[in-house]
């Protein structure tokens, strides 16, 4: 028997828009579920955490809410992390990319520049 949320997904992905929308979410969705994960791991509640951090629990819903009405600072990231037990980590990982006209045009030899021997 399949679940209500289950249920409830594939009726929402079947409409029209619906499944790009979400994939356009998916990293603050992922984010959002970091967040709960370790606080949930640390065994502290939104209170708890805000204590801690030295700001409201509404404060902290917000940061962990997807309606967030703007993104929390690095600073506030941080004291968050700290207040866990955790070490704020923040990465640039490189994305697949459909190549542009101008990326893919060839380059001119004589536009090209040689490295030193030493750099090869």
């Amino acid at each position: 028997m399949t679940s209500p949320l289950k249920q409830f997904a594939a009726r929402a992905f079947a409409r029209p828009g619906v499944k790009k929308a979400y994939r356009e979410l998916a990293d603050e969705f992922a984010f959002i579920d970091e967040v709960l994960r370790a606080r949930a791991a640390a065994g502290l509640t939104q209170a708890e955490v805000a204590a801690r951090v030295g700001t409201t629990q509404s404060a902290i819903a917000r940061l962990e809410s997807a309606h967030a009405k703007h993104s929390p600072s690095l600073a506030t990231l941080q004291r968050y992390a700290d207040a866990l037990g955790c070490r704020l980590e923040i990465r640039l990982v490189k994305t697949k990319q459909r190549r542009t006209a101008r990326a893919s045009r060839p380059v001119a030899k004589s536009s090209r520049r040689s490295l030193p021997a030493s750099a090869r």
